[in-house]
Order: structure tokens, then sequence, then C-alpha cells
């Protein structure tokens, strides 16, 4: 098997990325491979090859949309239920490091730093976002299967 991390998508696809939690009707539901924020989800693109958003035909668009929303609520259900400081959720589609489409979800805590609370999560020093410590291991299967089960609670709507 070829390292999942330079191709997510195609590992994706070939049942090889270990990240992956659920398929949904436009992409991929994935944990994050580093929890500084216990929660991190990314919505990955199913196809190979797309961009952008505007990449996708309009009712795709919608449909990358609407996954990533319930991936979203996923999280954020999830994430209430297992800590009693998490706060809210914030969704992005940024694009300016991966060449694939793909949405970030990112579950924000009382506990922050009150100096990051107020700010994206990419303001956080990158020593700290890629924090060895905080990268998804097996401490992380409780939360995996958490988030699992809200996603397939809210699965065909």
């Amino acid at each position: 098997m070829a390292n999942w991390r330079t191709d997510r998508i195609g590992s994706a696809l070939r049942g090889e990325n270990p990240t992956v939690l659920a398929l949904l009707p436009e992409g991929f539901a994935v944990i994050g491979d580093v929890q500084l924020l216990p929660g991190y989800c990314l919505l990955l693109t199913d196809k190979p090859g797309v961009g952008r958003l505007t990449d996708l035909p309009r009712p795709a668009r919608l449909a990358f949309l609407d996954s990533m929303e319930r991936l979203g609520e996923a999280v954020e259900r999830a994430c209430a239920e297992l800590d009693p400081a998490f706060r809210r959720i914030n969704l992005e589609i940024l694009g300016n490091t991966d060449p694939y489409l793909h949405a970030h979800i990112w579950p924000r805590y009382d506990w922050e730093p009150a100096e990051r609370v107020g700010m994206p999560v990419w303001l956080y020093p990158p020593e700290q976002r890629n924090d060895p410590t905080t990268a998804l291991g097996p401490r992380h299967d409780q939360l995996r299967a958490t988030i699992t089960r809200h996603l397939n609670d809210g699965a065909p709507r």
C-alpha cells in the first residue's frame, strides 16, 4: 500500500485511508491526523481532480455543502456529548495548501487560550497545530466512534 497521506482521495476510494469515517453523498468524512482540537474532521471530495467547489456542477456543489453540514452536525453532537466545554464548530473551505476540494470542521472549546478563542485555528502556532502529542491514535477511538454514530444517525434523510 502506498502512503495514504500522499493520495488521500485515491486511498479513500481504494479503502486504504484509515481516517475515513464514512462515505457521504458527495465526499469522504475523515477525522484529522492531528487532534489539537478534539473532533477535528474534514470532508474530502470523492472525485479526483476536483480542486474547487466551482469545479463541480451546481447539484454536486449543493450536495457537497449538504455533506459538509451533515459532518459538521455529527461533530457538533459528538463533541458536545464528550466534552462539556465544547462551544461551537467552525466550517471552512480554504484550499490554499492542498490542491483538492475539502472542507474543515473545527470544534472550538471554552478551554482554549483566551487569545485564540475568537481567532481562526490557523493562527495557532504551527508547532502547536502539528504537535505529535495530539496525533490521531487509539485514544481517539471513542471520539471516532461517537462522530460515526452521529453520522449514521443522520443517514439518509
